[in-house]
């Protein structure tokens, strides 16, 4: 029996190639061609087309034609539905980072959860204390720095730690006003109370203390000042929070022909500079005055900011005794709680 595979195959490409199957290729071909040419057309010649397509057959590969190109239309709009509302969604996404923070401090949160909100933002969180004898200027520096005032009347003398927040400049700054805890009319148990409020307000801890102190322009004043500041403040806090103090000389206004804190220095015989060096920080001398332009409140609080953020990097949060004990209370709490419910599981 012979094989008759190359006949078969010849003949196979002789049918294919046969002249219907080429006709309706062609007319397939020109259909197409003739239907995009005619959108381009106004309908005045576009109906002759149409006539002419129905009359030689064409008619079915017209409207299969359509339907297709319709299709793809319709393919097309829904993709752009798709990316106008994928737009939507990440600008309103970008939106609600920074009402996050904004919520979180309305609503007061603060210790761990504050790290995780501000960690997941990639938002900066930077918390302050500032402490300082009466008429120094921490009220006026706390409004510098969260750009606002308070409402409090400022001739009634503060008597409780104030915790004040605003996002600024990418960063969540927590501003701790505390009344006149290194002096001694508030009596011992008042001033060792808003003390600890305040590291209570700055869970897991604040990254400075602010030491306020008003210049007068009197070296001896001056001196006696800034030593009974740094002192009360060791007594408070102990001896580690001296890595985390920062001087602020305010009322620079008294200081005669504007002079900076390096020439303040080197007018110093020593007692000054001894003084200062028990914090481990340079001092800032900041103007505080309420006409002082918006421009220079700026940089004010940027050049301060800026301080704030080295000490944060080079030694973290200040953990006072407090803050250690009220998470092994936490933690032992949490443990006392899940054996009651376990308790109460059993028995059910």
């Amino acid at each position: 029996m012979e094989c008759q595979c190359d006949q078969n195959t010849g003949d196979a490409a002789a049918g294919w190639m046969s002249g219907s199957n080429v006709q309706m290729g062609a007319f397939a071909v020109v259909g197409y061609l003739l239907y995009r040419f005619s959108q381009t057309l106004p309908a005045l010649i576009r109906w002759p087309i149409r006539l002419f397509c129905s009359i030689t057959g064409l008619s079915a590969l017209w409207g299969w034609v359509s339907h297709l190109v319709g299709t793809l239309h319709v393919i097309r709009r829904l993709f752009k539905c798709l990316s106008w509302i994928w737009r939507f969604m990440v600008a309103f996404s970008s939106r609600l980072k920074w009402m996050l923070p904004i919520i979180r401090i309305i609503t007061g949160s603060s210790g761990e959860e504050s790290q995780s909100v501000t960690g997941d933002l990639n938002l900066i969180d930077l918390r302050l204390v500032l402490l300082g004898p009466s008429g120094g200027g921490r009220t006026s520096l706390a409004d510098i720095f969260l750009e606002k005032s308070e409402t409090r009347d400022c001739k009634d003398p503060l008597n409780r730690s104030i915790k004040r927040s605003r996002v600024l400049d990418g960063r969540v700054l927590t501003v701790v006003n505390t009344p006149d805890v290194l002096g001694s009319l508030l009596g011992n148990r008042i001033r060792v109370q808003e003390a600890l409020r305040s590291l209570q307000f700055t869970s897991p801890g604040p990254h400075a203390f602010l030491l306020v102190v008003r210049v007068t322009g009197s070296s001896s004043e001056d001196k006696q000042e800034i030593c009974q500041a740094i002192r009360a403040t060791l007594e408070l806090f102990g001896d580690e929070v001296k890595d985390h103090i920062l001087p602020v000389l305010t009322h620079t206004d008294h200081l005669a022909g504007g002079q900076t804190i390096k020439q303040l220095l080197e007018e110093d015989t020593g007692t000054l500079r001894r003084l200062l060096s028990l914090c481990g920080q340079r001092p800032e001398l900041v103007d505080i005055r309420p006409d002082l332009p918006q421009e220079a409140k700026r940089e004010l609080r940027r050049r301060c900011v800026e301080r704030v953020l080295e000490m944060r990097e080079l030694r973290g949060p200040f953990i006072h005794e407090l803050q250690r004990r009220e998470d092994s209370l936490r933690e032992k709490l949490l443990s006392d709680m899940t054996s009651s419910l376990l308790q109460k599981l059993d028995h059910t």
